[in-house]
């Protein structure tokens, strides 16, 4: 199985080559992008009087729904294993207004970078956490003996009341004690070997776990964000209530998974969990603003009075509290204070209404690179369908295939179902590779509404006649083809 090269190792030819296997076309974003991406390691590598003062290039896409655009971001982000979060700007409000304040795209990067770092380092201790909690569950299959119980105690509890094996005198490692404890370590040596067979996978055994969700939990309403902190009870007073445990019955598998996420959260330090996520954030955090043209007034609004003229006003307010964090500031965070000098901002929009110039100028100028989108054509359509490793057709191919139905798209068919998407995108609304989606269910429909009771351990072929037979008629239909297609 082929390896990815590290991000270290990844030039933006090989960056544009890694992102072409899930984008068709778009080259000039792919080409920016992987250029923002590479300059990220430049500065980390260039000499330290310099390196704080090289400020990421953000960048503006402009070009309609369903190019590519949140996909190219999304993709670059795994790619890089960096904190990534999409926002729209429509959502935020101005400062003062009620609503989402700006700065809250920042701390919730900081909670994905959080749960991100955490997931890593638990990784890093899987394999002690596994043990450790096998060890547990062995503890449940035979209970270690106990040595807190008084020599008398035990022999009550197994001979009755004044029965009494055992001598005071009796020492711990009398000959009967260590056969005793040998026979305990054999038993335990056999059982670990079934459990790492899967031999007890299936029975069911009482662990007991942490009970999370019995944190009493508090919502705090105020300005400057507080909406988002929740603060736990639990942990502003300490372990008052106990250490919430609950018992639970599950199957020694279940057990295992169970166990084992809860010693590798004891193995790991959270304090060193939130440094390095709160560094990730700072040095490669990447933040996706969608639908900036939302906020944007055209010139001509800006020129009306009354209503247009108040939101005009208020979406100028929120490019103003953009600014700041674009531009470089200090966001108070849960998990500590984040600077976003140079965490990668990429916005974009479709500019329909509005154009780029139609943003403040300082914002304009905080996003120095502006790629435009190409819309998709037929061509584009008939190779989304089948290059990206995901293609729309490998993935139906998967769904039948776990139903033992192999169904095959014949090259005349592909074509046909390209066109039939390009036809509806250019008569009704063009939402880009988005009408795949709704072509291939319509098309589809009746093929996986019978698996498998009717059809079933068969092998299906889509051609051309068979999508012109299901589709011909909505698509030339313009009424159908709104509400359907």
């Amino acid at each position: 199985m082929a390896t990815h090269p590290s991000l270290d190792e990844l030039t933006p030819r090989q960056i544009v080559e890694e992102l072409d296997q899930y984008i068709i076309g778009q080259d000039d974003a792919k080409k920016n992008v992987a250029i923002a991406l590479r300059n990220r390691w430049r500065r980390r590598n260039a000499p330290e009087d310099m390196r704080d003062e090289i400020m990421p290039n953000n960048i503006i896409m402009i070009g309609p729904t369903g190019v590519g655009k949140t996909e190219i971001a999304r993709r670059l982000a795994k790619l890089a294993r960096a904190p990534f979060i999409k926002v729209e700007a429509s959502k935020f409000t101005e400062v003062g207004y009620v609503g989402r304040d700006v700065e809250s795209m920042i701390r919730d990067l900081a909670d994905i970078a959080v749960n991100l770092v955490q997931e890593e380092h638990k990784e890093a201790v899987q394999e002690r956490a596994r043990e450790q909690a096998e060890q547990r569950i062995l503890d449940v299959l035979i209970p270690p003996a106990d040595k807190g119980k008084s020599r008398s105690a035990s022999a009550s509890e197994v001979n009755g009341p004044g029965f009494v094996l055992q001598r005071d005198d009796e020492s711990d490692d009398s000959p009967a004690r260590t056969d005793e404890e040998n026979l305990r370590q054999r038993t335990r040596q056999k059982f670990r070997e079934k459990l790492a067979n899967g031999e007890l996978d299936d029975r069911e055994i009482e662990i007991e776990v942490s009970s999370d969700s019995s944190s009493p939990m508090m919502q705090v309403f105020g300005p400057m964000g507080m909406e988002e902190m929740g603060v736990n009870l639990q942990e502003m007073f300490g372990n008052l209530g106990g250490n919430n445990r609950k018992k639970k019955r599950v199957t020694v598998d279940e057990a295992r998974e169970i166990l084992t996420q809860e010693e590798a959260q004891k193995l790991i330090d959270m304090d060193q969990v939130k440094e390095d996520a709160l560094q990730r954030v700072q040095e490669t955090g990447m933040v996706f603003i969608d639908e900036i043209d939302k906020v944007a007034s055209d010139s001509g609004q800006r020129n009306q009075g009354g209503g247009g003229a108040g939101q005009g006003v208020s979406r100028q307010g929120v490019q103003r509290d953009l600014l700041p964090i674009v531009e470089g500031s200090n966001v108070q965070t849960k998990h500590g204070m984040v600077k976003t000098d140079h965490i990668l901002f990429v916005a974009s929009g479709a500019f329909h209404v509005s154009k780029p110039s139609d943003l403040i100028p300082e914002l304009q100028g905080r996003f120095p690179i502006r790629v435009e989108l190409n819309n998709l054509d037929e061509d584009d359509f008939y190779r989304i369908l089948q290059e990206p490793r995901n293609a729309l057709l490998k993935q139906y191919r998967a769904l039948l295939e776990s139903e033992n139905v192999d169904i095959t798209f014949e090259d005349e068919g592909v074509k046909e179902i390209a066109r039939v998407a390009a036809q509806v995108n250019a008569e009704v609304e063009n939402i880009g590779a988005r009408r795949l989606h709704t072509i291939l269910t319509t098309l589809l429909e009746d093929i996986l509404y019978d698996v498998p009771d009717k059809i079933h351990d068969t092998e299906l072929v889509i051609d051309a006649e068979m999508v012109k037979d299901r589709l011909s008629s909505i698509a030339t239909d313009r009424d159908l083809s709104q509400y359907i297609l």
